[in-house]
């Protein structure tokens, strides 16, 4: 079968010299995403000593903080569902990094507890996260960075 003609130019298309982001640059979701993949692309470079992605990193700090909590409060706390979740704990405690232990107030629930070799990873994970995000703030004011993390919580709480 024939292709269809395709039409002569008379002009050559036009060739991008600089590419135009200004709307772009207006939006709150782009923005933030911006920000976010270049602190996240350091933080994962980071973290692959500790093989942990962002994720397991978030999971494992609030099992850190908060000792004993439950798979119910941690995907409340991060947005995640129920069944991603269950994978994630599977794969951190065949790892040794966290234990299940039953939660003492509801007979049905677990809570999780890091283990010493999880509280160790963290620890060191932790510091790793608290100097990557002394780099990026340091391109910040203290008080431009209260405000945007203040800002930032406006937005998604």
């Amino acid at each position: 079968m024939p292709r269809p003609a395709v039409p002569a130019r008379s002009n050559p298309p036009a060739a991008v010299e600089e590419v135009d982001t200004s709307f772009l640059e207006t939006l709150l979701g782009y923005n933030a995403r911006r920000a976010a993949l270049a602190v996240i692309t350091v933080f994962v470079e980071r973290m692959a000593p500790f093989q942990l992605k962002p994720v397991d990193f978030s999971v494992l700090s609030l099992v850190r903080h908060n000792p004993g909590i439950t798979s119910r409060q941690l995907c409340t706390a991060l947005g995640i569902l129920p069944p991603n979740l269950v994978g994630m704990v599977n794969a951190l405690e065949k790892r040794e990094l966290v234990a299940r232990q039953p939660h003492p107030r509801d007979g049905r629930a677990v809570g999780l507890h890091l283990t010493a070799r999880g509280e160790k990873l963290m620890r060191d994970a932790e510091k790793t996260a608290a100097e990557l995000e002394a780099d990026f703030a340091a391109r910040l004011s203290p008080s431009e960075l209260r405000n945007l993390i203040t800002l930032l919580k406006k937005v998604y709480s």
